[in-house]
Parts: C-alpha cells; sequence; structure tokens
C-alpha cells in the first residue's frame, strides 16, 4: 500500500526574485562538497534565512538536489522512510522499491534492518548528488531515525552528501564527524546579515532609503537577524521618520516581535488582519482551504489594497501577502500553497486567542471537514484533535486505522489514539482491535495489550470477533497453542469475508 505523501514537501524552494545573494556562505558550501565531506550541518534560531541560503545553493551547486521539508508528522519511522525514498526518486526512478515493500508489509521489519539493502541501493546511483532535510529540529524526539541516520552517517556511500538544517544540533555524532574532517558547519554568526548584505536587503530588496548610520544601528539592534530586519522593514516602509523608529527599536528576540507585529499588523486593513489570524491554525495554505476556514465571507466586496483593484478572493490575498513581504513562503513552483513564517505563525495563532478567545476550535473544525473532503486524513485528524472534537477524531482515526497501520505508521496511529479520551476510544471496539494491534506492532507488553482488549465495550458480536485474532497472537506468545488455534477459528467463522486484515492476522 503506497503512503499518501504530500509532494510539496519534496520542492526545493524557488530562490526568492530579490535576493541578497551571499556568494562567502555558498562558497562554504560548496567547499564541503569538494572535500568530500559526509554532511553539511547548518545549525541556527528561526529566522537567520537557514532555508533561503540552502535554495540557492541548490540552483547552482551543481549537482543533483534532493529534498525534504520536515514537520512533526515525520517523526513516524515510516512515514520518514517514505519520504526519504520518494526524495531520492525525484533523482533516482524507482529507487527503494524493495524497501518500501518490506517496510509496508503487515509484520514489517525493525528499520534497523532495512538500511544495509537501502544503503547499498545508494551506492548504486550513477552520480554525486546531496539529499537535504530541512527543519530537522521537529524531529527532535524520534530517536530511531537519528539512530537510523547515525548509521547511514557511518556508512555513507561516495555518490550522497548529506545536508540538514535545523534550530537545534541534531542527536548525531556531530562531534564525531568534526573531529575527522568530515562535515561543514555553518551557525548563528555565520548567517547574520554583515552590514553589506543588511543594506544591501533594506534598501534594495524592501525599498528604503536609509542612511549608513541608520542601516548600522538597525543591523546592530537585530545583531544580523534576517527576520528581525525584514519586520522592521516592514514596519518601516510607510513611515517618514525611520530614524526615530529606529532609534525606539530595541530591546530582546521576543520583545521586538511582539513589538513588531503591533506595528505590522495593525497597519493591515481590518479584512487583512482576519484573513492572518483565522487562517494562522493552518500549516500550509491554499486559497479554497483559506476559504473553506474563514469565518467570513471574502468574495462579498473586497477591499481596495492597490490603486483601485480590490482583492475579492482567498488566493489574491495569498498573493498580496507574498508581494508585500508579510511573511508568507511559497511551497510551490505554481504559487498554490503557502506557509507564513513560523515565528509570525506562532505570534497571529497568540493573537487568534486574544481576539477571538472561543474561535479556533471552530477553525480547526472546518479545516478539518475539508482535509477530508481532499482526501488528506492525517491533516483531518489533526485539525480535529486540535479542535477538541473527539467524537469527529476517533471517527476518522477508525477510518484510516487499517491503511495507517498497513503502511507500518504505527507511531503516528498510537500517537492519534493516544490523544483521545479513554472512554472514546473503549465504546469503538473496531478502533480499539487496531489500538490492541498497534500496541502488538511496537513491542508493548502481553499485559497492557490484554488491557485493551478486556476494555473494549459495544455491540457483543463486534467486540468478540474483534479481540478474537489478538486474542489468539496473546495465546500463542504465552505458548497456549490450542487455545491459539480455537480463538483463530471462531475468529474466522464470525469475520465477514471481506474483512481481508483480521481474517488475515486470524
Amino acid at each position: 500500500m503506497v503512503t499518501p505523501l504530500l509532494t510539496t514537501k519534496l520542492y526545493i524552494p524557488s530562490p526568492r526574485p530579490n535576493l541578497v545573494p551571499r556568494p562567502h556562505l555558498v562558497r562554504r558550501l560548496d567547499e564541503g562538497l569538494s572535500l568530500e565531506h559526509k554532511l553539511t550541518l547548518i545549525s541556527a534560531p528561526a529566522g537567520f534565512g537557514k532555508t533561503t541560503l540552502l535554495s540557492e545553493w541548490a540552483a547552482g551547486c551543481g549537482r543533483p538536489v534532493a529534498w525534504v521539508s520536515l514537520d512533526e508528522g515525520d517523526s513516524d519511522p515510516a512515514r520518514f522512510l517514505a519520504y526519504f525514498v520518494a526524495a531520492l526518486r525525484t533523482i533516482e526512478t524507482g529507487f527503494g522499491e524493495t524497501t518500501l515493500s518490506a517496510f509496508q508489509a503487515p509484520q514489517p521489519p525493525p528499520i534497523e534492518s532495512l538500511l544495509p539493502p537501502l544503503i547499498n541501493e545508494i551506492a548504486g546511483i550513477s552520480e554525486p548528488f546531496v539529499l537535504v532535510l530541512d527543519d530537522y529540529h521537529l524531529l527532535i524526539e524520534a530517536q530511531p531515525i537519528h539512530d537510523a541516520l547515525t548509521f547511514l552517517l557511518d556508512h555513507l556511500p561516495p555518490p550522497m552528501h548529506l545536508v540538514i538544517a535545523s534550530r537545534a544540533d541534531p542527536p548525531l555524532p556531530i562531534a564525531r564527524l568534526r573531529g575527522r574532517g568530515q562535515v561543514t558547519e555553518l551557525r548563528q554568526a555565520d548567517l547574520r546579515f554583515t552590514p553589506d548584505e543588511a543594506a544591501r536587503f533594506l534598501n534594495q530588496v524592501m525599498g528604503l532609503e536609509l542612511s549608513a548610520a541608520d542601516v548600522a544601528a538597525l543591523a546592530s539592534r537585530t545583531e544580523g537577524w534576517i527576520s528581525g530586519l525584514q519586520m522592521a522593514a516592514v514596519s518601516m516602509q510607510e513611515r517618514e521618520d525611520a530614524a526615530s523608529f529606529i532609534q525606539a527599536f530595541t530591546g530582546s528576540d521576543r520583545y521586538i516581535l511582539d513589538y513588531l507585529l503591533e506595528e505590522v499588523l495593525h497597519r493591515q486593513p481590518d479584512g487583512i488582519q482576519t484573513f492572518l489570524l483565522q487562517t494562522a491554525i493552518l500549516d500550509r495554505l491554499t486559497a479554497p482551504l483559506c476559504r473553506a476556514v474563514l469565518d467570513w465571507k471574502l468574495e462579498v466586496g473586497g477591499w481596495k489594497l492597490e490603486g483601485d483593484q480590490p482583492l475579492t478572493s482567498s488566493q489574491q490575498i495569498l498573493e498580496y501577502l507574498e508581494r508585500t513581504n508579510l511573511f508568507i513562503v511559497p511551497l510551490d513552483d505554481r504559487r498554490e500553497w503557502y506557509r507564513y513564517h513560523r515565528l509570525f505563525a506562532d505570534l497571529l495563532r497568540q493573537r487568534l486567542r486574544q481576539t477571538w478567545p472561543n474561535l479556533a476550535p471552530t477553525l480547526h473544525r472546518r479545516a478539518s471537514e475539508w482535509h477530508e473532503q481532499n482526501g488528506l486524513m492525517a491533516e483531518a485528524i489533526d485539525h480535529a484533535l486540535s479542535a477538541e472534537d473527539f467524537e469527529r477524531a476517533a471517527a476518522l482515526v477508525e477510518q484510516v486505522a487499517e491503511a495507517t497501520l498497513m503502511r507500518s505508521e504505527v507511531t503516528t496511529f498510537l500517537g492519534w489514539v493516544d490523544a483521545l479520551p479513554d472512554d472514546l476510544v473503549r465504546v469503538r471496539p473496531s478502533l480499539c482491535a487496531f489500538h490492541a494491534w498497534g500496541l502488538f506492532l511496537s513491542g508493548r507488553s502481553l499485559g497492557e495489550i490484554e488491557s485493551r482488549l478486556q476494555n473494549m465495550d459495544g455491540d457483543a458480536d463486534l467486540v468478540a470477533s474483534r479481540s478474537a485474532p489478538m486474542r489468539a497472537w496473546i495465546a500463542i506468545f504465552q505458548g497456549q497453542v490450542s487455545s491459539a488455534v480455537e480463538l483463530a477459528s471462531q475468529a474466522l467463522e464470525q469475520l465477514p469475508e471481506d474483512d481481508l486484515f483480521w481474517r488475515s492476522i486470524a
């Protein structure tokens, strides 16, 4: 069964049209390739231009580049492996078929057993290439993935160079690689805008006319932090007295962000403010999704924001936000999918809670419905959980349980069930049985699995038919072979002919 993937996560972000070139950093990245380092690590806080730098470098590094934009859902080893293979398929057609088939079996082997054949297949790729894992910090608690990448780095085939961009150092053997001269590192101090870069960004890209003294003061106060400079520039674009603004511009990063959000957000028309706040709950934005989520109708009236041309649709507003540098990032080449700068999204969500304290659950519920209608079930479940609409979330989890477990995304499935109230799970025999199977696949104790089965409630026939296959497995592991045969036979008699999943287990 093929894992449904978001292809936008495999796009290499396009270099921005008014990009401030950073040749000294590009040279550092090129040197990592020429010296045949195994790993390039770009580690710095949010807003220091890690992704922008990598997209600039990828466009001219001279090697094929595979790219994965990671998110928290990829902490599931099966899902991570699916995206890993999908990324490499962008440069080698048909890569990883055997690995994926093995990992998507009803009883998949441990991920560590799949790594040697996967590495052998990488070694067979004909030309040198680069794999970029962006936003790796979102997987910080995924120890099986860290272990797998450590094994990969220890046995990295010559064609491959791994690049990791992260807000924090990943738990990988960085010190060992550093000691062997096998890693290129770029950190916060390297990524800060120099005074010349700050001047080019503020005056040429953002269209300001600041004096050298004002640029130096702003660069000093932000310590070259690119997002801070961007937010300050947006705030200053319509100010007559930029010098006074710069003079008052001080404080820690958090206070700067709070202050600039006030400045940036409040300068937007009411309709744009509403759009920003209500769509901030979304990790990814596209016009139909925004239209489904919003608490009001964009198409009625519109607002005159540029000359005499009103904005009357979600797509026009997304394009307006991109044109005006309002911290929105395109995720594909067609300008259909976007995301907000993560710090900007965090602050918008905080302001949403302050402005409409009770609205977020409604927005998440609408987002869940849209994702379900468009076949994006993982996102539909996540939004239902965020809305605390546990009845809906439980129904969705039960609906996709079989497919999720067949893809070996056990961690994801167990995380969904753990987020549900137990009394809601207990009255759904099918969901309970899938939960028990997930616990079994994850190596939990037989006592925990038995407890799950004992707490099943609901229709007696359904409880019996769903619990019997699992009880048969438990009996096998307890050495009770005759009991296992009896339970399995009972299950086969009770289960419908078309219930292939549980019949195959029985």
